[in-house]
């Protein structure tokens, strides 16, 4: 082997390294990114029954009185969370565009303080970008002390520009742990 041909062998074994380090650092790169960019997607589109996480605008354009929707709330805690959320007002029909109210009660059926939050959908997905929340506990961690019950409100509106086929709309919350429990590992039993 001459002393170029192991020049030659050496620069190219260095690009092949640099090459894959760009590779890796741009897959790196593109998977951290991706997540922000799939609930973005989805909060536009209304995909996977994303909704809103912050107040929303109620539409202007007037009370649509010749239909109503029916509004199922629909509730379940994950596993790791020693809580019980339930929709006091398990449906609600409303004209669309008018402003309506439902009740949730949270319960802590631990003895310790911890904290949770309510993760939304809207199904069919297409009803996501027409469920407007004006106010909604699902906008922050809740905490509540070992036995503790606690009734917040939902105020939300349903876009009139609703396709007129859908008649149903189910708002899921699903109330997952936060805080503390987390960074632990989860609660243990």
């Amino acid at each position: 082997m001459t002393v170029h041909q192991s020049t030659d062998n050496s620069s190219g074994v260095k690009r092949t390294v640099r090459n894959t380090l760009f590779a890796l650092v741009a897959m790196v790169g593109f998977t951290i990114a991706l997540v922000p960019l799939y609930d973005v997607f989805c909060e536009i589109t209304g995909l996977n029954g994303k909704t809103a996480d912050s107040a929303q605008v109620i539409s202007a354009t007037g009370v649509d009185t010749s239909r109503t929707v029916r509004v199922q709330l629909v509730t379940r805690s994950a596993p790791g969370l020693p809580w019980r959320l339930e929709a006091i007002n398990q449906v609600v029909t409303v004209h669309p565009g008018e402003v309506a109210q439902a009740r949730f009660r949270f319960t802590n059926t631990s003895d310790q303080r911890l904290s949770g939050r309510a993760v939304p959908s809207v199904s069919p997905s297409q009803g996501a970008r027409h469920f407007r929340k004006m106010q909604c506990f699902c906008f922050q961690e809740q905490w509540l002390a070992g036995g503790e019950s606690l009734e917040l409100p939902l105020v939300f509106q349903v876009d009139p520009a609703l396709p007129d086929d859908v008649a149903t709309l189910t708002l899921a919350y699903t109330l997952y742990p936060m805080g503390e429990e987390i960074a632990l590992g989860g609660l243990h039993d």
